[in-house]
């Protein structure tokens, strides 16, 4: 931080200890020169304060201005010193200003004359708690966010114009966290409640935000993708798969089940009828798990999706290790989120997935598993999987996605 004329500010204990010596009898320039700085700089801080020493403190200074060094922004303000002169932050020097000349109607241009009783008196009643929500008591501003909701304009849109509506006029201004506040706090419910509806969520009770390390496992017994086996990550060995929902149309809630085994890349998709909830993925799971031979039943990566609630259950019947990636990591299921991308050829966004009955499903795995892919050097994986079941071929040398 820089004071007037470029100086480098000095650190708060080092005044701290000049007035302190100077409590302790040491002439102003005696006192420069214990706390290391020149006997000019010493004098220059005593004549700041005109030879008054600061209000003897704990040393932490508070958030807030106190009245002696309003009384000091007075002072300042009348020799017409700038912000830079108080041992305070410039920011804060010049918000306390702003908040002044912005209190009343007052001619905007005009340099305001600036009372330490006034500043002080004003401040005391704004830092009264509880107070009243502004909307609340601010019948024009209240009627203008209003109009705004019902035209599905959010919060912060309504906020942002108001200040480009209504520049000179402060009472006009609103943030919009007070915006939300009042339509999901009851307590500052100055807006109708059903205007929540206008937000983009429609939700009428505000989500809470859980921080990472508050995290909850979802599922009881979850064992995650960190404790994965390490030739899995190698994809040295097959048998190990990856697995998600792709969803259809919200309106039809329908969705088919992909699977991809790690080191062939080959696909099989799941059939779920009526839905996709936990008991359902179950069933479709272990009856398509039921065609592949013991030794591709060796584990499964998959999100935590409420679909995999069952997860116990699908383990204990198709002999897989589950395993479950971190929240908002779809990296860690890299070749099954390939593989979704290329299913959406055959199976469109905002489709009706239900339309595709078992047969179909299986027909369109069966062309993904014929296209040559450039990570297994340009075999299929069908031929990728063949040559490994029959060992005839070592495992192509792969990349760790696609």
């Amino acid at each position: 931080m820089q004071a007037r004329g470029g100086r480098p500010r000095p650190p708060a204990e080092t005044v701290a200890r000049f007035w302190a010596e100077i409590r302790r009898g040491s002439s102003h320039e005696d006192a420069a020169v214990a706390v290391n700085v020149t006997r000019r700089t010493g004098n220059r801080w005593f004549n700041e304060r005109g030879g008054v020493m600061p209000p003897i403190g704990s040393g932490r200074r508070s958030r807030s201005l106190s009245f002696a060094e309003r009384e000091e922004i007075a002072l300042l303000r009348v020799l017409g010193a700038g912000v830079r002169e108080l041992d305070r932050s410039p920011s804060t020097i010049s918000r306390e200003l702003r908040r002044v000349q912005h209190h009343g109607k007052r001619p905007a241009r005009r340099r305001l004359e600036y009372r330490a009783s006034t500043a002080q008196a004003d401040a005391d009643r704004q830092a009264l708690r509880p107070k009243q929500a502004r909307l609340a008591t601010n019948d024009r501003l209240r009627d203008e966010v209003q109009s705004r909701l019902v035209d599905d304009h959010s919060p912060e849109q309504i906020a942002r114009r108001l200040r480009e509506d209504f520049p000179d006029d402060p009472e006009m201004w609103v943030s919009h966290e007070t915006i939300y506040q009042s339509l999901y706090v009851q307590s500052r419910g100055a807006l109708k409640r059903e205007l929540a509806k206008h937000l983009r969520t429609g939700r009428t009770v505000r989500k809470p935000h859980r921080k990472s390390d508050q995290r909850r496992e979802r599922f009881a017994e979850m064992v995650m993708i960190s404790e994965r086996p390490a030739e899995v990550e190698d994809r040295a060995v097959p048998g190990h798969w990856e697995g998600d929902l792709i969803l259809g149309s919200a309106q039809s809630g329908s969705a088919v089940g992909t699977l991809v085994e790690r080191t062939t890349r080959f696909v099989m998709l799941l059939h779920l009828p009526g839905g996709h909830s936990a008991d359902i993925v179950q069933e479709a799971m272990v009856a398509k798990m039921a065609t592949l031979p013991e030794q591709l039943r060796v584990s499964l990566t998959w999100d935590q999706g409420s679909e995999m609630a069952n997860h116990v259950q699908i383990a204990e019947a198709t002999g897989l290790d589950i395993y479950f990636c971190d929240p908002h990591s779809p990296w860690q299921r890299g070749s099954n989120e390939n593989t979704n991308g290329l299913l959406r050829q055959y199976l469109p966004k905002g489709a009706d997935l239900s339309f595709y009955g078992p047969g179909m499903l299986d027909n369109i795995a069966a062309q993904l598993n014929r296209r040559p892919r450039k990570t297994l050097k340009w075999r299929t994986p069908a031929e990728t999987l063949d040559a490994l079941l029959s060992g005839e071929s070592e495992p192509p040398g792969v990349a760790t996605t696609g």
